[in-house]
């Protein structure tokens, strides 16, 4: 059964089963949506999550063939997803990087088939993933790989919206990364979303140069005048509203900021600090270029925060609301 547009039913994953995944979870559930939530987790955690709590909840069946059902709060459904070995809270286990895999893979199944209009996942830790043997590099890509898509993440702290050229790649990796083509790519995506996803009818984006002071005229490095700058021309041809090469330092200015609805940084730790410092605990980073709406938190699984009942669900419920935003926009 597809979802609704009217009640869009989302998916949400618990992430690692050792981190905070499964406190924010509850906390989530006792919060009133407009739509129909899954968690997708072993529901074990989830009542033993409650319990510890001290909040109320009742873990409800889930059947895809059901119509779906508005979220009442102190309830959740579940689709179960086993764990593979009991866990302890704060210690990460190569055994359950199985079980967060499936996870992932039962919602973006459920997801390109129409069962899910929207993702929205708890974090995981990618070390553990790969040291099971299972090359991991993030949700992103995950989502990406099984969507057979080309995609973009983008965070967006209220109207600060920062996309990123690159992703998970070591510093050295970037500037190859930066090319023409790739770029081309990138900027059409996020232009595209945007408008669709977003509702905003001409965006206008700022592109970050990849140097200090966007290469100043090629002394600081050379990407901005063989690579981007020609990009950007040929593209504001076709009708694209993009300002730029900026230099990174100055970009973020607020009246600058105002001038723009969204940034393209060229790497991770160029444009995500700025956004995390504004918008951390209500940050939320959302996947462009999927079939389907896909947002997670904008913090990691907190290992030392586990079980210890302080762990702040401001992401997570963002993200849900997000999300639930998009899919009504879609709709």
């Amino acid at each position: 059964m597809t979802t609704s547009p009217a009640l869009p039913r989302i998916a949400v994953t618990a992430g690692e089963p050792a981190g905070i995944g499964p406190e924010l979870l509850v906390r989530l559930a006792a919060t009133d949506l407009a739509a129909d939530l899954v968690a997708l987790a072993a529901p074990e955690q989830l009542a033993a999550a409650a319990g510890a709590l001290g909040l109320p909840l009742q873990l409800l069946p889930f059947d895809a063939s059901d119509p779906p059902q508005p979220h009442r709060a102190g309830e959740l459904r579940v689709l179960p997803v086993p764990l593979r070995r009991p866990v302890t809270p704060g210690r990460l286990d190569v055994a359950n990087a199985a079980h967060v895999l499936e996870m992932l893979a039962r919602a973006a199944a459920g997801a390109e088939s129409g069962t899910f209009a929207a993702i929205v996942t708890a974090p995981v830790h990618k070390g553990i993933i790969n040291d099971a043997g299972v090359a991991f590099s993030g949700h992103t890509e995950f989502f990406a790989e099984h969507a057979g898509r080309e995609v973009a993440m983008m965070l967006v702290a209220d109207r600060l919206r920062v996309a990123l050229a690159t992703t998970h790649l070591p510093l050295s990796a970037v500037p190859a990364a930066i090319t023409p083509a790739a770029l081309d790519t990138i900027l059409r995506l996020v232009e595209r979303e945007l408008r669709e996803r977003f509702a905003i009818a001409q965006p206008a984006i700022a592109v970050l140069g990849l140097n200090p002071h966007a290469g100043e005229g090629g002394h600081l490095g050379r990407e901005e005048i063989e690579t981007i700058i020609p990009v950007l021309e040929r593209l504001r041809t076709e009708g694209l509203h993009l300002i730029g090469p900026l230099p990174a330092d100055t970009a973020f200015l607020p009246d600058r900021l105002a001038g723009y609805d969204a940034v393209l940084a060229m790497y991770h730790d160029q444009g995500l600090p700025v956004l995390k410092h504004v918008g951390f605990g209500h940050a939320v980073n959302v996947t462009l270029g999927l079939p389907y709406v896909r947002t997670s938190v904008d913090h990691g699984t907190a290992l030392d925060l586990a079980s210890s009942g302080r762990a702040d669900a401001g992401s997570l419920i963002a993200a849900t609301r997000l999300a639930l935003d998009l899919t009504s926009r879609a709709g």
